[in-house]
């Protein structure tokens, strides 16, 4: 098997609003596209393979579904990422995911897991999506995590997405910068032991951040890292479907946690989401600073070891 550092990189698009609030991070990938991102991974020695798209889902109200709106939609999507993500991993590629919405996640873990192996998932968003249908208000982008770890109440056609069910057991699963729980997910996340490193720790201790989350993620074959956009203060960096304002990373502190986190050697995938280009001041501004980041938090030269 290839040494992590020099993996060649598939570049793969989700560009699906289906799971959200609204439209517009169907536009993402082709946004990345289009401000140079492939050029740049590739300028900076990537061997780069550019998968294309999966089929463009816009968010649509949905009144026959009301608890979990665009369901059909939202799994058709998961399945076809699933599908790319595990014939990239195949090849021994590492993986570049661009959403779309939080729910493509499903289909980065279904298509990592199908050969058997041991996946981490470190999660890294404002809200910990660990609401049900039954705890939610219909929008699937914050039920992700719950369906993956097959949460009580779970729709089947999300949970029941891979090859095996629950998708991943809780210890599998690491929050972090969280800082929006609701009750209900509180009590699944004290129910099941899960583990997560709250906004305030990832901002005034990253070291500790670092060291607990190394010695967690040695356990796995395999470490998967998703960040959700709205993890960034929006007043600093305006550029996540959610335009609330909370405390958030800067730029420089999210490209600081994903570089240590993809520098581990376990690591093969990156699923980046909720980026809406309409919600950018300035596009090109805003796509080449994301791009310079991935940039640099994937041309790293060698793996962390673990431990």
């Amino acid at each position: 098997m290839t040494v992590a550092a020099t993996r060649p990189l598939s570049v793969i698009g989700a560009p699906s609003s289906a799971g959200a609030y609204g439209p517009g991070q169907e536009r993402a990938p082709a946004t990345f596209r289009h401000h140079g991102l492939i050029a740049e991974l590739a300028a900076r020695g990537l061997d780069v393979t550019d998968r294309g798209d999966g089929a463009t889902c816009h968010w649509e109200v949905d009144e026959t579904n009301p608890t979990v709106s665009n369901v059909d939609v939202v799994a058709a999507v998961a399945l076809e990422l699933a599908d790319t993500v595990a014939a990239a991993l195949a090849e021994d590629h590492n993986v570049l995911v661009l959403g779309g919405d939080c729910t493509v996640e499903l289909g980065t873990v279904a298509g990592t897991i199908r050969d058997g192996a041991t996946v981490g998932l470190a999660y890294i968003d404002l809200d910990a999506d660990l609401n049900t249908p039954e705890t939610g208000d219909g929008i699937l982008d914050w039920m992700g995590v719950a369906h993956l770890l097959d949460v009580q109440g779970a729709d089947d056609r999300l949970s029941a997405l891979a090859n095996r069910r629950p998708m991943l057991p809780p210890d599998a699963v690491r929050l972090f910068a969280v800082d929006n729980i609701t009750a209900a997910e509180q009590a699944v996340i004290d129910r099941l032991e899960i583990s997560h490193e709250p906004l305030s720790a990832v901002l005034t201790d990253p070291s500790s951040v670092s060291a607990r989350t190394r010695s967690w993620a040695q356990s796995f074959d395999v470490l998967l890292v998703h960040v959700d956009a709205d993890v960034l203060d929006f007043v600093q960096f305006p550029i996540a479907e959610n335009t609330r304002v909370r405390p958030g990373l800067d730029l420089p502190s999210l490209e600081k946690l994903l570089t240590e986190l993809c520098a581990l050697p376990n690591w093969r995938a990156l699923t980046l989401t909720e980026i809406n280009p309409d919600h950018a001041p300035d596009e090109q501004q805003s796509f080449h600073q994301l791009i310079a980041m991935l940039g640099n938090v994937l041309e790293q030269p060698r793996p962390t070891p673990l431990g």
